[in-house]
């Protein structure tokens, strides 16, 4: 029996990677780079699906891949409504909510239009999976303490979810049937708490909350906050990058690099180890509360993304936490792998693919 054949589109700002999979074993994983002259010709984002989608099929062609032995073609999810975990066929509701880009620009929305055109030319379905705007929050999670700000759910949902459903499987369960603590560790940082299936709680990692990362500030001390914004020294956009872009790290320590850190703090750097210390004492803080979240029931803890090569980074995290819950690591983050396996779930019959829906009148967003 011939395995089921999936392509995985996932578009950056300035590259497109591809992955074609024999089930989950990938035969192909390539980074398409586009130069910046490439990009500049195209007026808007969407103008360039055309020129994106035949870079793939004339790599597809130049490695031998013979397109008729595709099943599937599945892409990371762009910037859409909140919408439940899981995957979805790429419908016309979608595509409209993406090209006219009101719930947010962003490169990831030109995959479901790339991989629909090339799925619909040999007549096979296509899918996104766990895009970011994924919203699964519990009621009481969204409440942040006044009435006109409410808690938003913005994380890494696609990665956090792939590795709670390989610990689940690791551990003899399923993703629907466990309790987990997912920490996304890369140039943000989410944590969330995955009940039965649902992340129910997570912090905000763009510009939210949470721990500061690499490069965001996360929680702040709101008053200060204020007084800093009615300073007079900053307009909004100052105010912006001190949160997202020049926070954290970089705010602290002058890079977003975790391995340039680690050499200044391996030189003697005081200040270097003071601000790693506090990163991982936050994150280990955030992990506490998000087991509370849990009534302390957690299955496993899990750390991932670029952040999770850092030995000695991890080393402060586990000793904070691992009388919580077991700690497994998975560095890096594999989105081509997840949204294969995501394609795969739904071809196989394990789960059915959801519908995004039109938008009903007066209503904004979908809970889950």
């Amino acid at each position: 029996m011939e395995p089921i054949r999936v392509l995985a589109i996932n578009p950056g700002s300035t590259s497109t990677k591809i992955g074609v999979f024999d089930n989950e074993k990938p035969i192909l994983v390539e980074m398409l780079r586009h130069n910046a002259d490439e990009i500049a010709q195209f007026k808007d984002l969407f103008d360039q699906y055309p020129f994106r989608k035949q870079v793939i099929l004339d790599t597809l062609d130049h490695e031998g891949i013979n397109l008729n032995r595709l099943d599937a073609v599945v892409a990371r999810g762009g910037l859409l409504r909140p919408i439940p975990g899981g995957t979805y066929q790429v419908n016309d509701n979608m595509i409209e909510d993406l090209r006219s880009g009101k719930y947010g620009v962003h490169a990831s929305n030109l995959g479901a239009i790339i991989a629909r055109e090339i799925a619909g030319q040999l007549n096979i379905p296509s899918y996104i999976v766990d895009p970011v705007v994924v919203d699964e929050l519990q009621p009481v999670a969204r409440l942040s303490g006044i009435p006109q700000i409410e808690r938003r759910s913005i994380f890494h949902a696609l990665n956090q979810k792939a590795v709670a459903r390989r610990v689940a499987k690791k551990l003899g369960t399923t993703y629907e049937q466990g309790r987990f603590i997912v920490v996304h560790m890369g140039g943000g940082i989410t944590i969330g708490a995955h009940e039965y299936g649902q992340v129910i709680d997570v912090n905000n990692g763009l510009n939210g909350d949470g721990p500061f990362s690499p490069e965001r500030s996360g929680t702040l001390p709101v008053g200060d906050l204020v007084s800093l914004c009615f300073s007079g020294k900053y307009l909004l956009g100052d105010i912006m990058q001190l949160i997202v872009g020049r926070g954290g790290l970089v705010g602290y320590l002058g890079t977003n690099d975790a391995r340039d850190v680690e050499e200044m703090i391996e030189n003697g750097d005081k200040k270097a180890t003071l601000v790693y210390e506090a990163m991982a004492y936050q994150v280990a803080k955030e992990v506490g509360s998000a087991s509370t979240v849990l009534y302390g029931n957690v299955d496993a803890i899990i750390l991932t993304g670029g952040l999770a090569y850092g030995e000695s980074f991890i080393r402060m995290i586990r000793e904070r936490v691992d009388w919580i819950a077991p700690v497994h690591i998975f560095p890096g983050e594999n989105e081509l792998q997840a949204l294969a396996e995501g394609a795969l779930r739904v071809i196989r019959g394990e789960e059915e693919a959801k519908t995004y829906p039109p938008l009903e009148k007066g209503v904004e967003i979908i809970h889950g």
